[in-house]
């Protein structure tokens, strides 16, 4: 129970003529024993905030960056009127700087016997799960002199997901990869391509296409159209040791990373192949097998939520035991993950040839966009030295990359923005030159 403001002014105006006509006890008394009586009503009047009702509903998961509403419902039981103020907690990421106070405070009057809704809108700043603190309500008796003040725990969770921000490139790469699905042989000829239909010859085609024992039981040449391998199975590998969270920009290379493997997942999904996930560094941290076409997506989605970078060093013999075992048969394995020069030679290079012997292996790294604007800087003795620290980061960057490939490994090192439709159309060459 506590005195509102409305209370303490009164009192603090009630000193006024007691300090000037009489300034004693009695004339203290005169003033402020009406005051408590009238608090000591209000109190009695103001509704029981223990015996309040309270459940939620509404959304349980949330893209980064939307909104998530959730809906509190307050019974009251009690037999007087419930006027009241009321205060939503959840954690201070579940909305953006500035906006807490007006997202989780309401004002609310509910009769007796009757319910109301409040919604509180989220607006998620992390990934992960968001979990609701308690509920606050402070009720006010009919005069607004005195509040009675309880708290509630309405248990609710949501879950923010990775954004997902390179959706908007999956359009143009379903499109070419629609466009390898109608090549002739004479575009996909190669190994590892799959027999499509038939179709009446035209001239400029290949005549190695024809099938002539098709061709002999109709009345016109009928030629073979092939498209690219189906049902490959793909894993991805998200390296969640500390290389990942370093800051690329605002977010940390993790998130760039699952961003970039949600995109190869949708388009391979689309394409027939299989995918599935693995997130290691010295230990599994999320795995995601034998899912769907329809289901891969939100599955990863939902894996990927509560990944975050852990402050070790990534075990790389682990992760390629970890990465043989999720897939014993020949896989394209993409490994995303850091070029930087230290992890890659002590690491993962010693045990390269245990993934690139059995697998087609695909190492995909986030670049700093801040190191090339500091190799073009020039115009002091600072930026100079900025840039000739760039260029020499760029150097050791490349002879990584040079190294991996040398292993047969295919390298593809971009930007946050650039890293996701540049890993795409790798996947799409390899898948249109037969190497899955």
């Amino acid at each position: 129970m506590a005195l509102t403001g409305r209370a303490v002014l009164l009192a603090a105006l009630g000193t006024l003529p007691v300090g000037l006509w009489e300034p004693s006890w009695t004339g203290i008394l005169a003033v402020n024993a009406p005051l408590a009586l009238a608090c000591a009503c209000d109190a009695a009047l103001a509704a029981p905030v223990r015996r309040l009702g309270l459940a939620r509903s509404g959304d349980t998961s949330v893209r980064l960056g939307e909104t998530a509403d959730v809906t509190l419902t307050v019974t009251n039981p009690s037999g007087r009127l419930l006027r009241a103020r009321l205060r939503d907690a959840w954690p201070p990421s579940s909305w953006e700087p500035g906006t807490e106070v007006a997202a989780s405070r309401h004002r609310l009057t509910v009769p007796s016997g009757e319910r109301r809704r409040l919604t509180t809108r989220l607006r998620p700043t992390r990934r992960g799960d968001r979990q609701a603190d308690r509920v606050t309500i402070r009720s006010y008796g009919p005069l607004g002199l005195f509040s009675r003040q309880g708290s509630h725990q309405v248990p609710w969770t949501v879950r923010v997901l990775p954004p997902f921000t390179s959706r908007k490139h999956l359009p143009s790469k379903l499109a070419r990869l629609r466009e390898l699905d109608g090549r002739t042989s004479v575009l996909t000829r190669g190994e590892g391509t799959e027999f499509d239909s038939l179709r009446e010859y035209v001239p400029g085609d290949d005549t190695r296409s024809i099938d002539w024992r098709a061709t002999a039981r109709q009345t016109t040449v009928a030629v073979r159209t092939w498209r690219p391998e189906r049902d490959r199975h793909i894993l991805l590998v998200l390296d969640t040791g500390r290389t990942s969270a370093g800051r690329v920009g605002d977010a940390p290379r993790l998130d760039a990373s699952m961003d970039a493997a949600l995109l190869l997942a949708a388009l391979a999904s689309r394409a027939g192949d299989r995918v599935d996930l693995l997130a290691y560094d010295r230990r599994v941290r999320a795995l995601v097998q034998g899912r769907s076409a329809g289901d891969v997506l939100p599955s990863l989605v939902n894996a990927m939520a509560t990944l975050e970078p852990e402050l070790v060093e990534t075990d790389a013999r682990g992760l390629t035991a970890t990465a043989l075992r999720t897939a014993p048969r020949r896989s394209l394995i993409v490994l995303l993950t850091s070029l930087d020069a230290a992890p890659i030679e002590e690491g993962l290079l010693p045990v390269l040839s245990g993934l690139t012997h059995r697998h087609t292996v695909l190492v995909a790294s986030v670049a700093d966009p801040h190191i090339a604007r500091m190799a073009t800087a020039r115009g002091s003795a600072e930026a100079v030295y900025e840039a000739a620290a760039a260029a020499q980061a760029q150097t050791e960057r490349h002879r990584t990359a040079e190294q991996l490939q040398r292993h047969g490994v295919t390298v593809v090192d971009a930007i946050p923005d650039n890293l996701a439709p540049a890993l795409a159309d790798a996947y799409l060459a390899l898948k249109a030159a037969g190497r899955l």
